[in-house]
């Protein structure tokens, strides 16, 4: 009999750590996706560039919005963990935003790719694309815990509003780039510092 009751009691905790993982899976999950939408989006802008489609004004506002999609994430994820509701509310965000690049495409504005001013920005949305692809690629594998990716988002959110102020006049300087570029750089330096230190999410 106490045999049974030991069994039991080794399939009730197997269960409840079975529960247990895939809610936190669930969670690494959704911030996964959430940065995953952000790399999608930065391709859309930084293809719509590369395409004429967008201009480095209509790019520069784009910029802008990303930048508060970021901004929330990071706010959402301060605790270390996604809710249902943040993760919806973040979901809509981004959706208006996809909205957005899609309408930014298809106007009537056309830019020109091979501007020295669109060449500037094309690079910064790229650096974007590429630091996303790296915080979500430290997300999956567990290098990077919930809070490290806040942090992260907040230091992304920061970039892409300085690439706003650039851009907002319709042209990138040389002097704004590399202002831009040093900032990048840190944001750069940071990811790698999150992702080889010794936190990791188990």
């Amino acid at each position: 009999m106490a045999w049974h009751s030991t069994s039991k009691d080794i399939e009730m905790k197997l269960k409840l750590t079975a529960i247990a993982a895939a809610l936190f899976c669930g969670s690494a999950f959704a911030q996964t996706g959430t940065v995953q939408r952000d790399v999608n989006q930065q391709e859309r802008i930084e293809q719509g560039l590369k395409s004429g489609q967008l201009t480095t004004r209509e790019a520069a506002r784009l910029e802008r919005e990303e930048a508060k999609v970021e901004r929330d994430q990071a706010r959402a994820l301060r605790d270390g963990t996604l809710s249902p509701a943040e993760k919806a509310r973040l979901a809509r965000e981004q959706n208006k935003v996809s909205r957005d690049i899609y309408r930014e495409k298809h106007d009537a504005q056309t830019g020109d790719p091979k501007s020295p001013s669109s060449q500037r920005m094309q690079a910064d949305v790229q650096r974007d694309v590429n630091q996303q692809r790296r915080i979500e690629q430290g997300v999956a594998s567990g290098e990077l815990t919930n809070r490290e990716a806040a942090r992260l988002e907040r230091g992304q959110a920061r970039d892409n509003a300085a690439q706003a102020r650039a851009g907002a006049d319709g042209k990138v300087g040389p002097n704004e780039q590399r202002r831009l570029q040093r900032q990048e750089n840190r944001q750069s330096r940071r990811i790698y510092r999150e992702k080889h230190d010794a936190q990791q999410r188990p």
